[in-house]
This record gives C-alpha cells, structure tokens and sequence, in this order.
C-alpha cells in the first residue's frame, strides 16, 4: 500500500481507566489532548520533537512510542516505512495514570492511518487490536480512539507485539450523563504502570469478585443515567486497597474525598485521583489549584477541605468528558 500524504495532525485525549470497580475494562476520555505533527521524509531518518510534558525525558528516535505505533501499523497493512519527523504538543501528564501511554500508541496508528493511501485498513477495530497488542490492556486505548465513556473486553490473551496475530478485542461506547463533571487531581510524583501492577495478588477471594461485579455493573447506571448512585457505584475491592503501599497519598486522598461523599477513585494505575463530580448551578468558584475558574461541582468543597490549602504540588485539573476521541487530519500546506 503507498502512502498518501507526507504530513498528518494528530490529536488523542488524556484516559483514566477502572473508574473503581470497572478494572481493566471500563475508561473514559477526557478533555487534555496530546498534539502532533507528523511528516514522512525522504530520508532514514527520525527526528522527534517534544514539547510539554516528557520534554527531556522520552526518547527522540526510533524508540519513541509514537514511532513504534506508527511503525507497527503501517508494517500490518503492508505501507512503506519511511523516515520521519514528529512535533509533540504534549499536555498529558506521564507516569500518573491517565493514558499518556495509550494517547502515544493511539496517536500513532491514526497517523499511519492518515498517512497510508486506504484508510479504512486501520479502521476503528484495527486500531484498537494493534493498540491493544503494543499496550497489553484495551481499557485506556478504547476510549483514547472512540472517545466518551467505553467498555472493552478480549475474548482471548493479548498475542505479544510482532507475533503477526492481532488480539481478538472489541469495545463499545457507553452512555454519559449530561452532569459528569470528573476532576482529576494529579500530584507531584509518578509511578509506572509496572510497579502498581506489581502489588497486585494473583488471586482475590470470590466474595470480592462477586462484590466487584455488582458494583461494575451499578457504575454503568451511575454514570448513565443515576449519578446519584456514583458513591456507591465506585467502591472497589479488586486493586487499589492492594496498591495503598505504592501510593499512600492517593489512597489518603481517596478516603478522605469519599468520607466527604464525593466519588472518588485511583486514575487507572495512579497515582493521580480522579473524583466523578456532578455539576451544581452555577455562580461558585473552582476548588483551590485549579487557576481559572470552571463550572462548579459537588467535589470542589470537599477537595478543597481536603487540602485545606496546602497543595504542596499537586494539580486540580477540572477536565470535561471528550466526546470525539483520537482525530487525524491532513493539513493544507
């Protein structure tokens, strides 16, 4: 397959996976993009240029996930490979548990997608199988591509990249209530999806499961149609008890936010917290750390009691569902 176009633009939103019970399958899109440019040249050579967030700390050449995805996806449908020079806007935070990850992965394949002269062969179901197979896990990675709120699932194990079989993995957009307004409250520090993952048991035993699939299934209802139900919707037995040791001050946070009603969770592997806040009238101020002000939400009290104005570090980032998900357009130039 030859290529179309020499130059794409790429825009992927941040992601917060699990939302409490909704482990490794439910995730949501939110409003904090990654942004880039992306031009084929004539040459071997790659240049990436980043901006941002992992400005000084990612690498700058081959080894760079936008290329490694870009590279992947083009290798399936049977394009060229080609030199290339990246732009990156980065706003993502990294390390902290809201997809910057999957964006990277994500923004790849629609830049390939972009690039290659048929689209179609790195359509929504493509992209979400390569996605998957580099990523491991199809629950930030669905809602970086579809957008909204997304259940995904596999109805087998993830084949390794380069295995040349594709994951049989499906996800599905779900409803989102008008009033959701998450917040997402990052803190200094970082932790790699490594080590958080480390700390989990094996095994659980089959009463949390049991109680771990009526609240998933609540959660669905809760951010649909029952915002009221979020409290109770979120409770989690299956990860972030375990993952206390790696991210004391999340789980404090968590538990004093959700000892003052608010539905608050880890943000996929952490350690940033989001809390899925509903919106009041307008007329209120945002919670401390936020800067601008923003539409006022049952969670801005009670982060700022939280704190009680000590943020010593960490960011409240008041951030909308992002309806349309990962975008690539071809600039006129």
């Amino acid at each position: 397959m030859r290529l179309r176009t020499a130059h794409v633009r790429v825009r992927v939103p941040a992601t917060s996976a699990n939302l409490g019970p909704g482990f490794d399958a439910l995730g949501i899109a939110l409003g904090l993009h990654d942004e880039l440019d992306v031009r084929a040249l004539g040459t071997s050579d790659v240049r990436v240029d980043v901006t941002g967030e992992g400005a000084g700390e990612v690498p700058t050449d081959e080894t760079h996930l936008v290329v490694r995805a870009l590279r992947a996806a083009l290798d399936h449908v049977g394009a060229p490979q080609t030199g290339l020079h990246l732009v990156c806007r980065n706003r993502v935070p990294h390390g902290r548990g809201l997809g910057s990850s999957a964006a990277a992965v994500v923004a790849g394949i629609l830049a390939a997608r972009g690039l290659v002269a048929d689209p179609d062969a790195l359509d929504d179901d493509v992209a979400l199988a390569l996605a998957t197979q580099l990523e491991g896990h199809p629950d930030n990675a669905a809602p970086a591509l579809l957008g909204g709120l997304t259940v995904a699932w596999s109805d087998e194990g993830v084949p390794t990249a380069g295995s040349g079989v594709l994951p049989a993995v499906r996800a599905a957009r779900l409803a989102v209530h008008d009033d959701l307004a998450p917040v997402a409250i990052v803190p200094p520090g970082h932790l790699s999806t490594h080590a958080a993952r480390g700390v989990l048991p094996g095994q659980v035993p089959h009463a949390d499961a049991a109680w771990q699939a009526g609240r998933s299934a609540l959660l669905v209802e809760a951010l649909g149609r029952r915002p009221d139900l979020l409290l109770a919707a979120t409770g989690d037995r299956l990860h972030q008890e375990y993952r206390r040791a790696v991210m004391p001050a999340s789980l404090a946070l968590v538990d004093a936010l959700r000892a003052r009603g608010v539905a608050a969770v880890v943000s996929g592997a952490g350690p940033t917290v989001l809390a899925l806040a509903r919106r009041v009238p307008a007329g209120s101020s945002g919670p401390a750390g936020t800067g601008d002000a923003h539409p006022a939400t049952d969670a801005d009290a009670a982060i700022a009691d939280a704190f009680g104005g000590v943020m010593a570090g960490w960011r409240v980032l008041p951030l909308p569902v992002d309806a349309a998900g990962g975008t690539v357009t071809v600039p006129l130039d």
